[in-house]
């Protein structure tokens, strides 16, 4: 027996977007092959200089990934998903908190997600849900990651 399931394919993204998310995808999917702690290290140079995302500029790059990608549309493309929209964002100067982390109830689930202001994005779940193991913010002018 099957379970039927539809992705939620963002409509209406402009071909700007479109193109500038199929030219981060390459780099994403290659960054998630790589070990968590690598993963952390290339994050931590690439953000530098950018301001905080915004959400709404964040949902966008959310949306033009999963726009262009059945792969990071589905419910196993977490990964590539993140770190995506996390490039795609950067490449308008800005970057939200990438996230990594567990579920805190039962089962156990791993999971890669973005926030802006404070807040997930983009995710259906409450904001509780999982607890992260690993952040790579924004840094502002005086070099710390803002609360």
């Amino acid at each position: 027996m099957t379970t039927p399931s539809a992705l939620d394919i963002p409509r209406g993204v402009p071909f700007t977007r479109r193109l500038a998310a199929r030219l981060v995808l390459v780099p994403a999917v290659l960054l998630s092959l790589l070990p968590p702690r690598r993963i952390r290290a290339v994050l931590e140079f690439v953000r530098r200089g950018a301001r905080p995302a915004t959400a709404g500029r964040a949902q966008a790059a959310r949306d033009a990934v999963c726009a262009v990608s059945l792969r990071c549309a589905g419910p196993r493309g977490c990964l590539p998903r993140s770190l995506g929209a996390a490039l795609l964002c950067r490449l308008t100067g800005t970057w939200p908190t990438w996230c990594t982390g567990v579920s805190v109830v039962p089962p156990f689930n791993a999971h890669a997600w973005i926030e802006a202001e404070g807040r997930p994005v983009g995710e259906p779940l409450p904001d509780s849900y999982f607890a992260r193991l690993v952040a790579v913010g924004p840094v502002t002018p005086a070099g710390r990651p803002p609360r």
